[in-house]
């Protein structure tokens, strides 16, 4: 058995073209790990983050592997883990990087099995990002109206397809009339333009950001009185410096702003979620939404493509050559 895998790490902080594929030793999982040899690696927003240097004041280095959602194999467990994992198909989190390998260390609390009939791809698909959607739009009501701003990637398809079963009307903001029909089909009532514009309900109860950005005072003021504006997500960069006097300036409409992150739930919480969810998925009640499959080494492509917007759902890594997509896709 070899004694090195593939890696994809961030050689130098900036564009795709930073990316590179290098061999690293197979990790022996620790006190509480899980191998696992992956088939699917999901390619997220906050991985571009990260690659461009954009998060470096939080932590992140050159050299740092992304990757925050594998799903595979487990193939060896470390002191306190359960033997019975060996041998499972699971979805795993190895935390905030990790995860573009050919084999993963995660924590055993933040691996589950994968139910049968669900792909690694869709695993990878949904995991993560409908776990921000649920505990996002924990507060929704019963006919409340919401938009989820930047629907198309995929913690806004997994908003989409959660909150069309409860509001009383689901807006969506995306970049094409294309993109708007596919929301449509996954629950959305209302499609707009980038800047919100294009019809939809007067002002929101709820608004899912996945964007942040420039824009981000112009949706506040979309609120109804009592509305609540959560922020999952800044693919778009970081608000305005006087974001604060917009709140302030609407003082007596008793608006909430808030962040999220999935790290503030419990694990025992999540998983519970995400169980749920994947299950659903195996089931048909739930789509796991992949724009494309790409090799581990094609991870800078992938990359570009999320970098120019071109992306509809999740773009996977898979390490061995990919077969045949799962028809919840």
């Amino acid at each position: 058995m070899s004694t090195t895998m593939k890696a994809v790490e961030i050689r130098s902080f900036g564009d795709p073209d930073g990316l590179a594929v290098v061999d690293v030793p197979v990790p022996a999982p620790g006190r509480g790990q899980v191998l696992i040899t992956t088939e699917a690696i999901g390619v997220s927003g906050a991985d571009t983050l990260i690659r461009s240097g954009a998060l470096a004041a939080y932590g992140f280095t050159e050299g740092h592997i992304p990757g925050g959602e594998v799903a595979g194999t487990v193939t060896a467990v470390g002191e306190d883990v359960d033997s019975a994992w060996v041998g499972q198909r699971v979805w795993a989190s190895p935390g905030t990087g990790g995860g573009y390998v050919e084999q993963a260390l995660a924590p055993a609390g933040e691996v589950l099995a994968l139910p049968a009939g669900l792909s690694a791809v869709d695993a990878v698909a949904l995991g993560s990002s409908g776990v921000v959607a649920h505990f996002g739009l924990s507060t929704l009501e019963s006919g409340d109206a919401v938009l989820v701003r930047g629907a198309s990637g995929s913690i806004g398809i997994m908003a989409v397809q959660l909150a069309s079963r409860i509001a009383g009307a689901v807006a969506v903001t995306t970049s094409s009339a294309e993109r708007g029909d596919r929301l449509r089909d996954l629950g959305a009532t209302h499609v707009l333009d980038r800047s919100g514009e294009g019809g939809g309900p007067d002002g929101y109860d709820l608004i899912l950001d996945v964007v942040a950005g420039a824009d981000l005072p112009s949706f506040l003021r979309r609120l109804n009185p009592n509305g609540r504006l959560v922020v999952v997500g800044a693919v778009g960069g970081q608000p305005p410096a006087d974001f604060g006097t917009e709140i302030m300036a609407a003082f007596r409409k008793s608006l909430s702003f808030a962040t999220f992150s999935a790290d503030t739930v419990p694990a025992a919480e999540r998983a519970s979620v995400r169980a749920a969810q994947l299950t659903a998925a195996a089931n048909g009640e739930l789509r796991a939404v992949v724009h494309d499959v790409l090799p581990l080494a094609q991870a800078a492509s992938a990359h570009r493509r999320m970098d120019a917007g071109e992306v509809f759902g999740r773009i996977v890594l898979t390490p061995q050559p990919h077969r045949a997509r799962s028809t919840a896709s």
